[in-house]
């Protein structure tokens, strides 16, 4: 498949620099210099990943992310501050991976075929089968859920998790499994992704659901089918 990426970075410069390297990967890119204008292009583009910087004039990198949530793409954030707060609010936000300035060019190419590599093997494992329990059904297909007939507002990765545990039903996953099977790779922030992930889950399922994501203390995580 060829992969569309867009580069977004008030820093012409480094924007070029990494596009320049992505391009010799063979991936087609698009550059953006403001958060404005990276929106834009997201819409016109429509790109399989985006690497975004977080500060960026007219809308930051987190404004975007935001605004891509219910989007099926891969978003790898850039930015200066090596703040866990600032990791864990683009996580919360649905980018995928965090890198911290200066980096190395080939390690952002690496990170950006993973989220490509993750895309990927998501999209082959839809089956077109509907998975049904109790008041809940994703369709697989459409990439959506209905929890009592009522669409659920969930970002890709949400989905892909929620997907996952509940079509192996009362198997027990490890974080490190969660990564590299909705993820595509060991994400190098660690395994808190994956536990912000399951939180904000379990809250879009409400009161009385979130009981079918039981966490395995000192393991991960298991889905079960409540019926009420």
């Amino acid at each position: 498949m060829n992969y569309k990426v867009l580069v977004a970075d008030d820093e012409q410069v480094i924007a070029s620099a990494i596009a320049y390297a992505l391009i010799r990967e063979g991936f087609t890119v698009e550059t953006a210099y403001d958060g404005e204008e990276a929106l834009n292009k997201t819409e016109t583009f429509q790109p399989h990943a985006v690497v975004l910087d977080v500060m960026m004039p007219k809308m930051t990198g987190f404004d975007v992310c935001r605004k891509l949530e219910d989007r099926n793409v891969g978003i790898l954030l850039l930015t200066v501050k090596d703040d866990i707060a600032d990791k864990l609010l683009g996580l919360e936000l649905g980018a995928d991976d965090y890198m911290t300035k200066p980096f190395d060019l080939r390690e952002v190419v690496a990170r950006v075929k993973a989220l490509c590599r993750r895309l990927e093997k998501t999209e082959s494992l839809d089956n077109g089968l509907d998975i049904r329990i109790g008041e809940l059904t994703i369709h697989v297909e459409q990439r959506s859920v209905l929890l009592r007939g009522e669409a659920l507002a969930l970002t890709p990765k949400e989905f892909d998790l929620l997907a996952l545990l509940l079509s192996h039903l009362k198997r027990i996953f490890t974080r490190e499994e969660l990564l590299e099977q909705v993820w595509g790779y060991d994400y190098a922030g660690g395994t808190r992704t994956v536990d912000i992930h399951i939180q904000r889950l379990r809250t879009k399922l409400g009161d009385d659901k979130q009981q079918m994501l039981q966490t395995v203390y000192g393991i991960g995580y298991k889905a079960v089918g409540v019926q009420k």
